[in-house]
């Protein structure tokens, strides 16, 4: 399963993440979304799992998306969570943050949890506009990497 991952979009969904997005099975937004329009033109592409993210308090996006999501996918326990310092790394095999719109992509050394910032592909910070991409074979994380966008 192709899991394309997104935070920080902040109301703009450029033509080249919506290419890149093509493909996905799940989209896992971490996040500043900031857009009941792009949550539905992302819902259009894949199933999506959002989390809230600071800027996204004026925005209804349903009663099941909270500040933390957790889910069960492809035989792995995800956490995603705008904020970093809010995961909790012994609840999830993959977590995912954003927030401060720099990408990286890391193993935990204490709990081996895969953890993820896909940077922000409309504002990125002392890097280029970025998402992230995991790869999973049921309970195998085959690839994990950060994108550059154009």
């Amino acid at each position: 399963m192709r899991y394309d991952i997104i935070s920080d979009t902040h109301g703009f969904l450029s033509p080249d993440l919506l290419d890149a997005l093509k493909g996905a099975d799940v989209i896992v937004h971490a996040g500043d979304i900031c857009s009941a329009s792009d949550f539905r033109t992302l819902s259009n592409i894949a199933y999506v799992q959002l989390c809230l993210g600071n800027n996204d308090f004026a925005y209804d996006y349903g009663p099941s998306i909270k500040r933390r999501k957790m889910f069960y996918s492809s035989g792995l326990k995800w956490q995603v969570c705008h904020y970093r310092e809010h995961l909790n790394l012994s609840m999830s095999d993959i977590a995912i943050c954003g927030h401060t719109h720099r990408p990286f992509v890391e193993r935990d050394e204490w709990t081996g949890t895969l953890v993820m910032n896909p940077g922000s592909p409309t504002y990125p910070r002392r890097s280029r506009a970025s998402m992230g991409r995991i790869i999973c074979d049921e309970g195998t994380i085959v690839e994990a990497s950060i994108i550059t966008l154009d």
